[in-house]
């Protein structure tokens, strides 16, 4: 199994100015760590709390990273079908795949943050367009994706990803596409300690998402200080996921 970092907060020790210099500095550290898939959120404003703490803008941060990077693959988890027109969605993700030596992936959801829409003047179109512009979720991916990404909480068993995983190879019979090209990630949304004994414990918890199937798990930092976090994956976490 693999691990991905998921950058959600910019609230960073030393405030605004330290933000670039930090994101860096992870960028290297992911590198250093064996991360397989660095990315951040596709939001105006910070959903995780207070929305007026920093959020930055997703691609902008996407190329900074791709300098500070070799081998990491990057990309937004995932990009809303409300924040750019088509066209411009390909010709930003197409120019970052091309300058970061085809390192960009790609995902898309119906985008739900009313509040951020209307705070830069977007327009917000109900949920029935947002979705027909996606086509249904699952099946979108069956016809059209590479990837499924679904959300694992701890508080869940592993067989509520699973049963969403037979779902999409429902989709992938119908549409007579072939369910195991599909790369199968999580986003845990729980918190992580990376050391020794909390690594020990989530590889061990990962198992039975590996065994349905998952091969790649995104991690959030939910501290002020990432690059220690990443740093302590390289250490404690990744060693043991990479056995699974």
């Amino acid at each position: 199994m693999r691990l991905g970092v998921h950058v959600v907060s910019f609230n960073i020790d030393g405030g605004p100015e330290a933000i670039g210099p930090t994101l860096a500095r992870v960028g290297e550290a992911a590198e250093r760590a064996g991360v397989a898939n660095l990315s951040a959120m596709d939001h105006y404003l910070q959903i995780m709390g207070d929305p007026t703490q920093p959020m930055l803008e997703g691609y902008t941060t996407l190329a900074f990273l791709a300098g500070h990077t070799r081998s990491v693959e990057l990309q937004l988890l995932v990009t809303g079908v409300t924040y750019r027109h088509p066209g411009l969605l390909t010709k930003i993700v197409s120019t970052l795949d091309v300058l970061s030596g085809g390192r960009a992936a790609l995902g898309v959801g119906a985008a739900w943050f009313e509040r951020e829409h209307a705070a830069l003047g977007v327009p917000f179109p109900p949920l029935a367009e947002r979705f027909e512009r996606l086509e249904e979720t699952l099946r979108l991916v069956a016809r059209y994706g590479d990837a499924c990404n679904l959300f694992a909480r701890p508080d869940a068993d592993p067989a509520t990803v699973k049963a969403k995983l037979d779902v999409l190879a429902e989709h992938c019979a119908r549409e007579g596409t072939d369910y195991s090209r599909l790369r199968k990630t999580i986003l845990w949304t729980g918190s992580l300690e990376p050391t020794a004994a909390s690594g020990a414990a989530f590889a061990e918890h990962m198992k039975r998402y590996a065994e349905i199937g998952i091969e790649e798990v995104h991690v959030m930092p939910f501290t002020s200080d990432p690059v220690a976090f990443v740093d302590g994956l390289g250490e404690h976490v990744v060693p043991q996921i990479s056995r699974l």
